[in-house]
C-alpha cells in the first residue's frame, strides 16, 4: 500500500510538472505561429522599401515577391527547427528536474506514512526528521508532536493501571489477612479489630470516590454552576471547615484578603473543594508549629487565590509534575501520610473548568511552597 501511495504521489507531482511544460511549449508554438510571420513580413517590408526605391527598381516586382516568400519560408523553418530542439531540451530537463523534485517532496511523506503505521502498531517512540521551515517541515514537526502526545498518553495509561493496582493491593491485603485470621481463630474479634477493618474499607471507599471524581474531572464531566461569589466568603468557608484540624496539629492558619475585592464568577462548592485540597496538602506537609496563609488579591480581570505554607517545600524538578495523577514528591511516604496523589489533579481540573489556571511555586526543599490559582471576575 505504501508503495502505491509513493508512486501515486510521485506520479501526480511529475504529471503536474510535465503538464506545465506541455502547456508552456504549446503556448509558445501558438504564439510564434500567429505572430512571428506577420511581424517578420512587416519588418522586412519596412527595411527593403527604401532600398528598392534607391536601386531604381532594378529588381522586378515578381522577383521581389519571390525573394520575400523564400525568406519568409526560410525564417519559418529556422524558427520551427529551433523551437523543436529547444522544446525537446526543455522537456528532457524538466523531466529530470521534476523526477528529483517530486522525490524530495514524496520522500518525507513516505517516511511519515511508514512512521504512522509503526505508531498504529504501538511503537509510540517513532519520530521523523523535521528539517526546514516549509510546509513539509511544519507537517513533520506536527507529526512528531502528535507522536509525543500519544506516547505520553500511553505512558500515563500504564502508570494509572499500575498505580490503581498498587493503591488497591494494600487495603485488600490487610482485609484479607484479618478476615483469614478471624476465620482461623488467630485474630480475636474485638472493637479494635472491627475498627481496623472499618478503617480499611473506608480507605477503599475514599480511593474509589477519588478515582471516580478524577475520571469525571479528566473527562470534563464535572457539574459546574458558576455564580457571583465574594472572595472573602470563600476563604471564610474553607477556614471554618478546616480550621480545627490545623489547631489540633499546632499550625497557624491565617487569612489575608484584599480590601473591597470584586466577586468572582465560580461554583462556590467547587472553589471550596479546591481550597480544601490545597489546605489539606499544606496541612499534611507542614510540620508542627508552622504557618499556613490564605491570600486573595485582584490582578486585572481576575482574582488570584494563594495558599502559602512553611512546610517541607518542593524541589524545582518536581514542580511541573505536582498536578499529575498519583504523583508524590517522596515515593517513600505511606499513603496515610502522603495521600493518594489525586487531590491536586482534581483541583487543576476544577479550576480550569471554571475558566482559571493553577500553578505551584517553591524556593526549594525546606523553604515552604505556594499554590496559586485564578478565577475570572463576575461581570
Amino acid at each position: 500500500m505504501l508503495r502505491g501511495v509513493r508512486s501515486s504521489l510521485r506520479s501526480k507531482l511529475l504529471a503536474a510538472h510535465l503538464l506545465v511544460v506541455v502547456v508552456g511549449v504549446v503556448t509558445l508554438l501558438l504564439a510564434m505561429g500567429l505572430t512571428a510571420t506577420a511581424v517578420f513580413d512587416r519588418l522586412m517590408a519596412d527595411a527593403m522599401g527604401p532600398q528598392m526605391q534607391a536601386m531604381g527598381h532594378i529588381m522586378t516586382e515578381d522577383a521581389g515577391t519571390a525573394m520575400g516568400e523564400l525568406t519568409a519560408r526560410a525564417f519559418r523553418q529556422a524558427v520551427a527547427t529551433s523551437l523543436t530542439w529547444a522544446a525537446s531540451a526543455a522537456s528532457i530537463t524538466a523531466i529530470v528536474v521534476s523526477f528529483f523534485v517530486s522525490g524530495r517532496i514524496a520522500r518525507p511523506v513516505l517516511r511519515m506514512a511508514l512512521a504512522s503505521r509503526r505508531i498504529a502498531a504501538g511503537r509510540y517512540a517513532e519520530r521523523v526528521p523535521a528539517g526546514g521551515e516549509d510546509e513539509l517541515g511544519q507537517l513533520a514537526a506536527s507529526f512528531n508532536e502528535m507522536a509525543g502526545t500519544l506516547e505520553d498518553v500511553e505512558r500515563r495509561r500504564r502508570e494509572l493501571i499500575g498505580d490503581v493496582a498498587h493503591e488497591l493491593r494494600t487495603p485488600i491485603a490487610n482485609l484479607q489477612g484479618y478476615l483469614e485470621g478471624l476465620v482461623d481463630g488467630v485474630v480475636q474479634p474485638s472493637a479494635e479489630t472491627w475498627s481496623f477493618l472499618l478503617g480499611e474499607t473506608g480507605r477503599l471507599r475514599r480511593l474509589v470516590e477519588d478515582l471516580q471524581e478524577l475520571s469525571r474531572a479528566e473527562a470534563r464531566q464535572l457539574s459546574i454552576n458558576p455564580e457571583p461569589i465574594a472572595p472573602d466568603r470563600l476563604l471564610s468557608l474553607v477556614m471554618a471547615r478546616l480550621g480545627p484540624e490545623f489547631a489540633d496539629k499546632g499550625l497557624t492558619l491565617a487569612n489575608t484578603v484584599g480590601s473591597r475585592l470584586p466577586s468572582v464568577l465560580a461554583d462556590e462548592d467547587r472553589v471550596v473543594q479546591v481550597l480544601g485540597n490545597l489546605l489539606s496538602n499544606a496541612l499534611r506537609y507542614t510540620p508542627k508549629g508552622g504557618r499556613v496563609e490564605l491570600f486573595a488579591e485582584r490582578q486585572e480581570s481576575q482574582i488570584v487565590f494563594r495558599v502559602r505554607d512553611t512546610g517541607i517545600g518542593v524541589a524545582p524538578e518536581n514542580l511541573p509534575h505536582l498536578f499529575e495523577r498519583f504523583y508524590r514528591t517522596d515515593r517513600a511516604r505511606t499513603r496515610a501520610a502522603g495521600g493518594y496523589g489525586v487531590g491536586l489533579t482534581i483541583a487543576r481540573a476544577l479550576v480550569e473548568a471554571m475558566g482559571g489556571r493553577i500553578w505551584a511555586e517553591s524556593p526549594g526543599p525546606g523553604h515552604g511552597s505556594t499554590f496559586s490559582f485564578t478565577l475570572p471576575l463576575a461581570r
